[in-house]
């Protein structure tokens, strides 16, 4: 059975959501310490700020950030091994 390159970027896309998310709530509910500045460490890829393109009639304006923790990279490593196993 052959599968598709799209069903694997969906599987790393939603673990990196749910590891995000998850990252994110243990944040919150972490005692003040080691454990909290772990899950608080993040890097933002992307383009800040945005680049905006002024046309006199039309301005665009294009940029994206992510937000990337070590529980979201967990849960996209995740996403992988469920989508070579499932």
């Amino acid at each position: 059975m052959r599968k598709s390159p799209w069903v694997l970027f969906i599987f790393i896309i939603i673990g990196g959501l749910l590891g995000g998310i998850l990252g994110e709530i243990l944040h919150l509910m972490a005692p003040q310490g080691t454990i909290q500045s772990i899950f608080s460490t993040h890097f933002t890829p992307g383009i800040n700020p945005p680049l905006t393109i002024d046309l006199i009639l039309l301005t665009l304006t294009l940029g994206f950030s992510l937000k990337i923790n070590i529980i979201s990279v967990l849960g996209m490593f995740i996403g992988i091994y469920l989508y070579k196993h499932v």
